[in-house]
């Protein structure tokens, strides 16, 4: 299994040296990859009292694109997983150019996790349809593979027009894979038919029924199911070594390939404290690792 860390958005801080320095600290602990979460704006909760927000506008995001350009040049090996980029309020072909130059500037290691979001303000904000955004991303999905490679693309579709244009410089990885976020059936759906990989996220079932259900799916889309990769996530809230390797037990036994630990909302009150929560929960899981 590669296991990663969740960038803790929320408790990290705006300082870019501290920043810098935890991402290569994980980096030399021998993680593998770094999963990031995506918001442009947050909403004041007051104002939308029929809304159920996951975030509001107290939780800082770093844009995702600007801080893996940034961890690219401060890091070698670690991979830059989007966990999930909101591509249904984005503009598809600026996607495309922005992972081709992060993909280019890293070396090839940038992994795309996308996702249809669930925040009705930002999409308005960024004019974008948040109830067509389910069938849009299907399209832009089409769309980012053609131009990450081909010189020269013609694509016309229901959202999109590109007309003998393409991307330079293309991706070092043509495609940069491309996974899903998400747990609904449509997404599932989804998964078993376009992606490279599934990130079910933190409030998904945990039984195996979940994973069987998409590779049912798969099958039915022609697929091999073992071709899509899945990211589970571990938090360390509340976890012991034992529990941490009891979970991973599970997952691998499921077929989940990759998992992240989550350091956030665990009481840790410095990055330092992160890093040596990570740096235990490395030991712990060392036997998982590959």
């Amino acid at each position: 299994m590669r296991i990663g860390v969740v960038f803790p958005h929320n408790e990290i801080g705006n300082d870019p040296a501290v920043i810098r320095d935890y991402v290569q600290a994980i980096e030399g602990l021998g993680f593998r990859h770094l999963l990031a979460f995506d918001h442009v704006l947050g909403a004041n909760p007051v104002s939308y009292p029929d809304i159920k927000f996951l975030y509001t506008h107290k939780n800082a995001f770093h844009e995702i694109f600007v801080l893996f350009g940034f961890l690219a040049a401060a890091t070698k090996t670690l991979e830059l997983a989007s966990g999930v980029l909101v591509l249904s309020q984005r503009q598809t072909a600026l996607v495309a150019k922005q992972a081709a130059a992060i993909d280019v500037l890293s070396g090839g290691r940038l992994r795309l996790g996308v996702g249809v979001g669930w925040n009705p303000v930002e999409f308005v904000a960024l004019r974008e349809n948040f109830h067509d955004r389910g069938k849009r991303i299907e399209e832009q999905i089409a769309v980012l593979r053609a131009l990450w490679t081909k010189e020269l693309v013609n694509f016309t579709g229901r959202w999109h027009t590109v007309r003998d244009a393409g991307l330079n410089p293309l991706p070092v990885q043509r495609p940069i894979p491309i996974w899903l976020g998400g747990q609904t059936d449509p997404v599932i759906r989804r998964v078993a038919r376009l992606a490279d990989g599934w990130i079910p996220g933190f409030f998904a079932d945990k039984s195996p029924a979940l994973l069987e259900t998409m590779r049912r799916y798969a099958r039915e889309a022609g697929r091999d199911p073992d071709a899509i990769k899945v990211e589970r996530i571990v938090e360390l809230r509340d976890g012991t070594p034992e529990s941490w390797q009891a979970q991973i037990a599970a997952f691998r036994a499921m077929g989940v390939t990759h998992i992240s630990a989550a350091p956030m909302n665990a009481g840790y009150r410095s990055v330092t404290a992160h890093i040596a929560a990570l740096a235990r929960f490395k030991d712990a899981t060392a036997e998982f690792a590959s």
